[in-house]
């Protein structure tokens, strides 16, 4: 008999719900939140308000989808952070409640978990390659940047992180100088489709080990600009493509060098991106190409599953699941996770 698992993720700002049936995703369904753009980025208020009107219908639809009824479901994953505590606290509310009415477990997930095991989302008639373990991912998103080692389904092991920002948030910010709007890594990585990546230097920090820093990276594109406009007020919209391109080289640069860094010390070959700026066009064929170069075996993720996704979260629900993992009713969302396995 099959384990049918209804899964949801509530992190930021979308909302969705994933029906998976012995690992096997039978539907995915999200609703984004776009009155966020306005004010250049996530506004928590607003994003657990739109949670809370989202989240209904989209359960229903991914039921819909799978050809499933709620009293079918024999366990309900969430996520329980990290992520803004609004929009966890109406995930987990949520599952918490259906747990409760149908009496079936309830299963926790660390969102950054999700990403991580992205690449094992199966679905109805696919065949997509997967890593073998032990892998290394390079995990890059707006709110996190890491390499982590995951040593199989529950074991992970942070190797290297970011000191102050994460690389999407620096994109953000370029994006912001720019005049580019939110969310600015899909604006930066268009623009500089046209630009010459090597027209201008941005400054890269000395970090020990695996480590990152981004910070100094604004700060010298933020006093760039503004010494440049100085000079020419029109400085931006003449060099914007070659501004975007140069500095999404410099940081794309600063994540290869350290990956490269840790399958040369950890001799380990099989290397996965994830996280949302793993959409990044750049960053994708970088990690191909050096994979080839060094041999490596390279898993990028379908551009579908690198941002917030509830099929993430039933692939790491349905392995925590199977090991008897349970969460108990007053388990509390947390807005930053100490560690993988909360």
């Amino acid at each position: 008999m099959s384990t049918l698992i209804l899964a949801i993720e509530s992190s930021c700002d979308d909302t969705s719900a994933s029906v998976v049936s012995d690992g096997i995703i039978l539907s995915n369904v999200m609703a984004s939140q776009d009155v966020h753009q306005k004010y250049g980025g996530v506004i928590p208020e607003l994003a657990s308000r739109a949670h809370l009107q989202n989240i209904v219908p989209v359960v229903s639809r991914a039921l819909k989808d799978a050809g499933k009824e709620i009293k079918e479901i024999d366990a309900i994953v969430f996520t329980r952070g990290p992520g803004l505590l609004g929009s966890l606290l109406v995930g987990t509310s949520f599952a918490k409640g259906v747990a409760l009415s149908l009496n079936i477990p309830l299963i926790d997930v660390n969102h950054l978990q999700g990403h991580l095991l992205s690449h094992f989302i199966n679905e109805p008639g696919s065949n997509r390659r997967q890593p073998s373990f032990p892998f290394l991912s390079l995990l890059v998103s707006g709110g996190h940047t890491q390499i982590v080692r995951v040593d199989d389904f529950l074991s992970f092991e942070v190797i290297g992180e970011t000191i102050d920002d994460a690389v999407g948030e620096a994109f953000d910010k370029c994006a912001k100088i720019l005049g580019l709007g939110y969310p600015g890594g899909p604006a930066v990585d268009r623009l500089a489709k046209d630009g010459d990546p090597l027209k201008f230097k941005f400054s890269k920090p000395r970090i020990p080990a695996y480590n990152f820093s981004f910070s100094g990276v604004k700060t010298s594109l933020l006093y760039f600009i503004r010494d440049s406009v100085k000079d020419n007020p029109s400085f931006i919209e003449e060099n914007l493509n070659d501004l975007c391109a140069s500095f999404q080289n410099t940081l794309i640069d600063i994540l290869m060098d350290k990956i490269i860094k840790a399958t040369q010390d950890t001799g380990i070959k099989e290397v996965t991106l994830a996280g949302g700026v793993s959409a990044n066009s750049v960053l994708r064929e970088r990690v191909e190409s050096e994979g080839k170069k060094r041999g490596w075996n390279t898993y990028i993720p379908e551009n579908r599953f690198t941002t917030d996704n509830a099929a993430m979260i039933a692939v790491a629900g349905y392995y925590r699941y199977l090991n008897g993992h349970r969460a108990q009713m007053d388990t509390t969302p947390v807005s930053r996770a100490i560690n993988y396995i909360l």
